[in-house]
């Protein structure tokens, strides 16, 4: 695919030109005059860079913004072929992905940034999006991801900050396109967007999607689905706006629970080579299946003079069943009378197994949002002001049910060779066990942009979180168990700008966050020195930035550094002398963080960045009460200390070129001092992608990407306890057709 990088249109100022002629000089009737040609150039299009974000509450353009953010657009997602939202997120720094814990298998999009987890975090057009569900970009305008404590900005959580995901809306004018892609492991896939003018003030917008995909490296795992997105507004270029869209997602997939470790650094227990990295440990009747839709209504009115109310409700609800093979544990059949140690490699190893559970989720997630907020422009203290605020009523529920043990025995599987044709337990129905719990909130939050000159402004936030979380378990025996949580939160943000160029700023900021027992998983514990326990305090987050933003080469191009420090307080930690547990444990990351996105030349994009960042826990010892040994744990797992991502594209005539790469140190998963046990980290990698693109006619272009350019082996995640890992793709391709109609 290629893309016109700078559009420069010759029009005459007709009016301007018709007002100088028709103008009579006194003497001069005669005289003919001719004037000159006045020209008026357009600002140059830049596909990668954005100017500002789609939230509303950040009112000021991203330079003068003091906090980092970083904006991927779909430019920057089709030239890449990035279908997914971890695909989408490979082009910032700082952004790692999760496995799961021991034999059970993570579903859906889980990620951490900065040391924390963004689970509960991710948003649509600025509301929370809950469930299990492996994101896809076929609808998305652009990806937000806000670094840094955000409590100010979502409320609960944010120790990191969060991804805002911007949907696709319906606009003037006619204008329609389809995709088509194939490619390795079987992978084909289809896209349609058509986005049609019904009148002079509305249009209507579809955008859809269907798969039937394999993995490359790996056996028997499908990647399928269907996807809808719909936007009708009416209204547009009039003072009022109404806004309704809708996204509907189905996938059917073959999930992966991953390849044993054996083989790899620091896996001991037995010693022996790796295995196939296509073998599948499961079964191809396991399956996941997700619906996910979500309903939309926003109404906007424009009163004047800079001031713009909107109310915006949405009904959302997720539901995935999963039914996964997962494995843990190896058993070396040792048949050498001598081969008493289970280090030693056994005489056979075509004999080892490795044990094999069956899992079962069945999650439901509900959501209904809504949001009313102000937009004005105002002048007072001698200051311009920005200001944004708003009321919010959120309704949060998530229902896990329970369907019992699986009936039957599932065999352990050969290890080098894996037979998933086996016969394997197989779960009921609903027992009518559950596992419940709501949150229901009202806030309100302000936000002000006040100019105080052309050099300085401040920048400030403030939210207000009143909330109650109520937990309602029961189980299949009819036991229920309720507990209940209220509480208030109060989180803010400050920053001061200055400006010593136009096109510049410099900046320091402060922003806070509050994370609540039971918050991340709607579940509250009654057992002492619980995270989730109602009588401890909320984990409390602070982060202090300084940086500086640059617009450079005529505002083509986005420069930024920031240096940070982030504090999460309020973990439980064990006293290693009495055995008590209190509530100081802390977690510190601090680091530097630089990006670059935009032109270099009319013809040659890019979008970069760098994190380097250390990750310490402070204060978290613990002591066994059989044994009195003491651990010191002094790291946060998954944190490498250096991430880096580049991606660029040089467009020559109706070719274009690209080539991006990505950069991952060391993340370890052992940080307790002393610790051992299988595979201790997961060691640095590098991959490069690349793609070439043709513009055949117009309307009609072929794109070819190859993933993994030198087909490195790369560990992508590791589980918690090390016996089990992913590997990343190895080298692959697509080939999508792109038709404009």
């Amino acid at each position: 695919m290629a893309h016109i990088r700078s559009r420069k249109h010759s029009k005459p100022v007709h009016l301007l030109a018709l007002l100088a002629a028709s103008v009579p000089a006194a003497g001069m009737a005669q005289q003919t005059t001719t004037l000159p040609t006045v020209t008026v150039k357009e600002a140059p299009e830049v596909p990668y860079k954005a100017d500002k974000s789609a939230n509303e509450k950040m009112t000021a353009p991203l330079v003068d913004t003091p906090k980092t953010i970083q904006i991927i657009k779909k430019e920057v997602l089709e030239e890449q072929g990035a279908v997914t939202l971890m695909e989408a997120l490979r082009n910032t720094p700082g952004i790692t992905l999760q496995m799961g814990e021991n034999g059970n298998t993570s579903a859906g999009d889980t990620f951490q940034l900065r040391g924390f987890s963004l689970q509960q975090n991710t948003f649509v057009d600025g509301i929370r999006d809950l469930g299990a569900v492996t994101r896809d970009t076929f609808n998305l305008e652009q990806v937000e991801i806000v670094k840094g404590a955000a409590g100010a900005e979502t409320g609960r959580g944010a120790a990191s900050g969060f991804i805002n995901l911007i949907s696709k809306q319906a606009h003037l004018g006619d204008e329609s396109s389809a995709s088509g892609t194939v490619g390795t492991a079987s992978r084909k896939r289809a896209t349609v967007d058509l986005n049609k003018q019904l009148s002079e003030t509305s249009a209507f917008r579809l955008n859809a999607m269907v798969q039937d995909s394999g993995v490359d490296g790996r056996d028997y795992v499908e990647n399928k689905g269907y996807g809808v997105g719909l936007s009708y507004v009416t209204g547009l270029g009039t003072p009022t706006r109404l806004h309704l869209f809708s996204q509907h997602l189905r996938q059917k997939n073959v999930p992966d629970g991953g390849i044993p470790a054996i083989g790899y650094e620091g896996f001991t227990s037995p010693l022996g080579a790796k295995v196939r990295r296509e073998n599948f440990y499961g079964s191809p009747n396991d399956q996941e299946k997700v619906d996910a839709d979500m309903i939309t209504a926003k109404i906007e009115h424009d009163l004047g003079q800079g001031t713009t109310i909107r109310n915006i409700t949405r009904f959302g609800k997720t539901h995935m069943d999963r039914t996964l093979t997962g494995i843990i544990g190896i058993t070396a059949t040792n048949t050498a009378a001598t081969a008493v140690n289970p280090a030693v490699v056994a005489a056979n190893p075509a004999t080892w197994l490795v044990a094999r559970s069956r899992q079962r989720v069945d999650q439901e997630n509900t959501i209904l949002a809504n949001q009313t907020s102000v937009n004005t422009e105002f002048k007072a203290g001698g200051m311009e002001h920005s200001l944004a605020a708003g009321v919010e009523l959120l309704y949060e529920k998530q229902n896990s049910f329970d369907h019992g043990t699986a009936v039957g025995t599932t065999p352990s599987a050969n290890l080098y060779n894996p037979n998933p044709f086996q016969t394997m337990a197989n779960f009921g129905g609903r027992t009518g066990g559950e596992t419940g719990g709501t949150t229901n909130t009202i806030s309100a939050y302000a936000f002000d942009n006040a100019k105080l000159n052309e050099r300085w402004s401040i920048n400030g936030g403030l939210r207000v979180d009143v909330y109650k979380l109520s937990t309602d378990n029961v189980t299949s025996g009819g036991v229920r168990t309720l507990l209940d949580d209220s509480r208030s939160l109060v989180s803010w943000s400050v920053g001061s700008v200055y400006k010593p160029a136009e096109n510049g700023s410099v900046y320091a900021s402060y922003a806070t966050s509050a994370t609540p027992p039971g918050t991340s998983n709607f579940q509250l514990s009654n057992a002492a020195g619980n995270q989730a326990n109602s009588t401890l305090d909320p984990q409390k987050t602070d982060t202090i930035e300084l940086g500086t933003k640059w617009e450079l080469l005529n505002k083509r191009m986005n420069v930024a550094a920031a240096v940070f420090r982030t504090e999460n307080d309020g973990q439980t930690s064990q006293d290693p002398i009495t055995g008590q547990v209190f509530q100081y444990g802390k977690t510190r990351v601090q680091g530097l963080e630089l990006s670059a996105v935009g032109q270099i030349t009319n013809f040659w994009q890019i979008t970069a960045g760098l994190a380097k960042t250390s990750t310490k826990a402070l204060s978290q010892r613990s002591r066994n009460a059989t044994t009195g040994v003491v651990t010191v744990t002094d790291g946060v797992r998954w944190s490498p200390d250096l991430t880096a991502t580049v991606w660029s594209s040089y467009q020559l005539d109706k070719l274009t070129l690209g080539l991006g790469a990505r950069y991952t140190s060391e993340q370890k998963r052992v940080v307790t001092v002393g610790g051992t046990g299988n595979v201790p980290n997961i060691p640095s990698s590098w991959v490069a992608d690349a793609m070439v693109a043709y513009q055949l006619t117009d309307k009609v272009s072929l794109r070819l990407n190859v993933y993994n350019l030198f087909d490195k082996e790369y560990l992508m995640a590791l589980n918690n306890g090390g016996g089990r890992l992913a590997l990343g793709l190895p080298r692959s391709a697509a080939l999508t057709a792109n038709v404009k109609f």
